[in-house]
């Protein structure tokens, strides 16, 4: 078994050569989160809304319907959609297809299983949204490059708990938003925060109000997109304090971009690094401490020491 923190354990994920699938991987991430946004209760920040790693992809969990549960899967490494209940599993394998195919046959597979689901076809958070149905232009699907996204995606997870670990506050799960096509972790220092602006495509005001309510630091790791081609980390806070974008923040890679208002630090410095694991802890930590710092957080009271594991809870 390789080790997970070794640079071979980080496949390359160059967004020239993926763009396309990506762009499929979007939307059909979309179809499938709104199918758990509309069968669950809000919970503060969206967090409802959100889809996990799995051990074969992207999962929305365990998902209620009446007496039972069902849930579905983007299963990334057989390339398949599935949906698993008590009553049993269907689903259809992935590959070269419109939107509205996906869309169309989800609904058909959670039809089959009695889980008939309604949601608001029209995806999120970007500019060009068509309607599910409407969108008939067959998408490209790399399943190779389908693959890497998830080794990629798989590791980020497992260094991003490890970061999450180490705060005993209020914290979100390190969760993906299909709307962004982000996997994020976001720490809070318990302050109320001004309303935000908004201004997101396609996303209500008021639903990004109600996600910034409170005093952020917040990463990611973004795949890439047409505005920024590369995947890279990001870290950010909101309400931004003073002196933020002055650092330091390492590792030397890293950069402060003034348009986009974060620290970034790209994928490919990650992956080549001689211990991805540490580069990334470094940028990670870096960026908080510095946000933490300059807005005045309670850190002492915030913060669990070393790994994140208290005395009182460590194993004899």
């Amino acid at each position: 078994m390789s080790d997970p923190s070794s640079p071979a354990s980080w496949p390359a994920l160059p967004y020239p050569e993926w763009a396309d699938t990506l762009a499929a991987l979007h939307r059909w991430t979309q179809v499938v989160g709104k199918i758990r946004m509309v069968r669950s209760p809000w919970i503060n920040h969206s967090w409802h809304v959100t889809l996990h790693v799995s051990p074969r992809g992207l999962t929305t969990g365990l998902i209620h319907a009446g007496d039972h549960g069902f849930r579905v899967d983007l299963d990334l490494v057989d390339h398949a959609l599935r949906v698993e209940s008590p009553r049993g599993r269907d689903g259809f394998d992935l590959g070269p297809m419109s939107v509205a195919d996906f869309y169309a046959r989800t609904m058909e597979v959670l039809d089959a299983m009695g889980v008939t689901t309604r949601i608001h076809p029209i995806p999120n958070e970007v500019e060009d949204a068509i309607p599910f149905p409407e969108d008939t232009v067959e998408r490209v699907y790399d399943a190779e490059a389908a693959s890497r996204f998830f080794g990629a995606l798989t590791q980020v997870d497992r260094v991003f708990k490890r970061f999450r670990a180490r705060f005993q506050g209020k914290c979100s799960p390190v969760h993906f938003f299909w709307g962004s096509f982000d996997h994020a972790v976001t720490r809070f220092s318990g302050r109320e925060a001004p309303p935000h602006p908004g201004g997101f495509p396609n996303l209500p005001d008021w639903v990004t109000r109600e996600a910034y309510s409170h005093e952020v630091s917040s990463a990611g790791f973004w795949p890439g997109g047409e505005t920024h081609p590369e995947p890279i980390f990001y870290s950010y806070a909101y309400p931004t304090p003073g002196g933020f974008a002055r650092g330091p923040v390492g590792p030397d890679a890293a950069t402060w971009v003034e348009e986009l208002g974060e620290w970034v630090l790209s994928y490919e410095a990650v992956r080549t690094s001689a211990d991805p694991d540490e580069t990334l802890l470094t940028f990670l930590q870096d960026s908080y401490s510095v946000a933490a710092d300059a807005a005045n957080w309670d850190r002492r009271a915030l913060e669990w020491d070393g790994d994140g594991v208290p005395e009182n809870r460590r194993d004899p």
